[in-house]
C-alpha cells in the first residue's frame, strides 16, 4: 500500500512538472500580430515588457467605432493615445471594459503584452507602413517663388 501511494505521489509530481513546463513553453512561443492589429509600444520596451497587441478587428466585430473612438476617447491614430498601465487600472482606455466585470481583467499580462520586443507602435502590416519616403526628402528645401507683382492701372 505504501508503494502505491509513493508511485501516486511521484506520478502527480511528474504530471505537475510537465504542466508547468508546457505552460512555460507556451509563453515562449513566437507572438504574432495579425493584419490590422495595433501594436502599442509607447512604454513597453522601456519597462521590460513585450509590446501590447490590440486586436482591432476582433473588437470591431463586437462594437461600433463610436464605443472606443467617441465614448472612450481613443484617437484614430496608432500611437496617438498616451496609454499606460496606471490609466488602464484607473478605468481609462482599455480599463473601461477590461476590469473583470465587462471583460477579463489585467492580471495576466501576456494576454495583451504579446508582441515581438522592439516592434514599434503601428498598425500591423498596414500599407501605410510600407510607403517609402525618399531618402533626400528631408534635405529638399522648398523653392522660393518670385513675388508676384501686380501692376497698378494708370
Amino acid at each position: 500500500m505504501l508503494r502505491a501511494m509513493e508511485y501516486s505521489r511521484i506520478f502527480r509530481t511528474v504530471l505537475l512538472l510537465i504542466l508547468v513546463l508546457a505552460a512555460g513553453l507556451a509563453d515562449m512561443r513566437d507572438a504574432r500580430a495579425e493584419y490590422g492589429d495595433v501594436v502599442i509600444n509607447n512604454y513597453s520596451d522601456g519597462a521590460g515588457m513585450r509590446p501590447a497587441v490590440f486586436p482591432h478587428w476582433f473588437h470591431r466585430i463586437r462594437f461600433r467605432c463610436k464605443v472606443c473612438h467617441a465614448d472612450l476617447g481613443f484617437k484614430f491614430k496608432a500611437g496617438g493615445n498616451d496609454i499606460n498601465m496606471v490609466k488602464i487600472i484607473d478605468g481609462q482606455y482599455c480599463g473601461a471594459c477590461h476590469n473583470g466585470n465587462i471583460a477579463w481583467s489585467i492580471e495576466n499580462c501576456n494576454l495583451c503584452h504579446s508582441g515581438k520586443p522592439g516592434t514599434p507602435t503601428q498598425v500591423h502590416e498596414s500599407t501605410i507602413n510600407s510607403l517609402v519616403v525618399p531618402a533626400n526628402a528631408s534635405q529638399r528645401q522648398p523653392q522660393p517663388q518670385a513675388p508676384q507683382t501686380t501692376q497698378a492701372k494708370k
